[in-house]
């Protein structure tokens, strides 16, 4: 069974609530006013017994001598004028009884009553002549006459009827027009969905816009912020890839470099000592690789790596493990570099992979612009606050007005040697952003190059 829509529902659910509170509302005001009318219809009978027994007082007819022949009793013309021939059928009709409790006054239409119902004040339902009539008896005990006024039913019906007609037509009416005045209100709330509904229709699969609903109710106010804030999340999602990709071809062209210069020895020495030598140092480099390879999936998450777990990190073996990792591919014995390592352990707690792609970027840096036969210096230094990490290398150095630029993705000087991407720096700006370091590029106290100095806070 397929659901239906949002509208439908709130067509359906205020359509059935108004009937299941308006319904209950009429039958309930109707039965009220019935009951008042009855009440009403009541009161006016007592009153006309009343008023008869105070116009017999006045004409004096309870003192007229009647016989037993019901022939010669006096009749009240129904029409209401005494001697006039009735015209119609009136549904009103009067007894008036003596103290023996002979007829001394009666309408035609209560000719055939018989004895009214007991007790002075009461009300009782009888039919006379197939018809339901409605009594009251006035007992006035001062003249000793009883006086019983009579309404049909028929009378009474026509107001009910007409009651109940003016209480059902509204509803009748009103129900159908209710429906219609749903049905455009529901239209026209649901109307900034339709609108929202255009927006993204016509939304490109890549962008990052921010939706703008003009006017928007409060209820879709926190859908549209969220859509907003899902966009972001898409966007920084779609550019973490983007740096991802590039971060791979970056961080993987060292071992592979490494890895294709062992297996082309290999190849060309094709038996022999030197050939087999070579194997390991390719074995080694395809360790690397695959440790590379993970690490680089471990710094695609940099962004959001916050809350990724920690552990004690040394900071002088892992610059100790980058140097030997570059070392080949970074000819530093071909071109006589001079590097040196710290050799003391300085434990730090911090996100191990994210310091390894940090020092292996520097590293790799200093090494590829320090010219032949110069040299690059690795420290580390701690003390109760942060601990300091120093790359140094005699290269060309980064003038000071460029050395913001250096860290935007992509970026190369034109001094720049070797085929980088220039996404070394913009990986080691990532990784102390992880670690709220700071990472500061300055010129060496001595000399030319450059010295870059990322601080690592406790």
């Amino acid at each position: 069974m397929s659901q239906r829509g949002i509208a439908s529902r709130l067509r359906w659910s205020i359509g059935l609530l108004a009937v299941a509170v308006l319904i209950p509302m009429g039958w309930f005001a109707a039965r009220r006013t019935l009951a008042d009318v009855d009440a009403l219809c009541d009161a006016r009978l007592a009153q006309a017994a009343l008023g008869m027994d105070a116009m017999i007082a006045q004409t004096g007819l309870a003192h007229i001598e009647v016989a037993h022949d019901s022939q010669s009793l006096p009749d009240v013309p129904v029409t209401g004028h005494l001697g006039e021939t009735p015209t119609h059928e009136v549904e009103v009709g009067y007894q008036v009884l003596g103290a023996d409790g002979r007829v001394l006054l009666v309408t035609e239409n209560m000719r055939t009553l018989g004895a009214p119902p007991e007790g002075d004040g009461a009300f009782g339902d009888v039919h006379i002549d197939r018809r339901h009539w409605r009594l009251y008896t006035h007992r006035d005990s001062a003249r000793g006459i009883t006086v019983t006024a009579g309404e049909r039913y028929d009378s009474r019906r026509d107001v009910l009827r007409a009651l109940w007609i003016e209480h059902a037509l509204p509803l009748l009416l009103g129900i159908p027009l209710l429906a219609v005045a749903v049905r455009w209100s529901v239209r026209r709330a649901l109307r900034p969905l339709d609108t929202l509904t255009s927006l993204l229709t016509i939304r490109t699969a890549w962008s990052r816009d921010t939706l703008l609903l003009a006017g928007a109710p409060e209820e879709i106010r926190p859908i549209v912020e969220s859509l907003n804030t899902q966009f972001r999340r898409m966007g920084h999602a779609l550019e973490r890839e983007r740096r991802f990709s590039a971060d791979v071809a970056h961080e993987l062209r060292t071992p592979l470099a490494s890895t294709m210069i062992n297996l082309d020895s290999a190849i060309a020495e094709r038996r022999g000592m030197r050939a087999a030598a070579s194997l390991p140092d390719a074995y080694a480099s395809l360790q690397s690789l695959a440790r590379r390879t993970d690490q680089l999936l471990l710094l695609a998450r940099l962004d959001d790596a916050d809350d990724m777990p920690r552990g004690r990190v040394d900071l002088c073996a892992a610059a100790r493990a980058v140097v030997d990792e570059l070392r080949a591919t970074a000819r530093v014995d071909a071109r006589h570099l001079d590097v040196s390592v710290p050799t003391l352990p300085v434990w730090l707690v911090a996100h191990g992979p994210a310091l390894d792609a940090l020092m292996r970027n520097l590293v790799e840096n200093a090494l590829r612009h320090a010219p032949v036969g110069g040299h690059v210096c690795l420290t580390v230094k701690q003390d109760a606050k942060a601990t300091v990490i120093e790359v140094r290398d005699d290269g060309p150095g980064i003038p000071p007005e460029r050395r913001e630029a250096v860290f935007e993705r992509f970026h190369r000087e034109a001094t720049s040697l070797g085929d980088g991407f220039g996404l070394g720096l913009s990986i080691v700006q990532r990784a102390a952003r992880l670690h709220g370091a700071s990472v500061d590029l300055l010129d060496p106290p001595d000399g030319p190059g450059l010295l870059v100095r990322v601080g690592l806070p406790h």
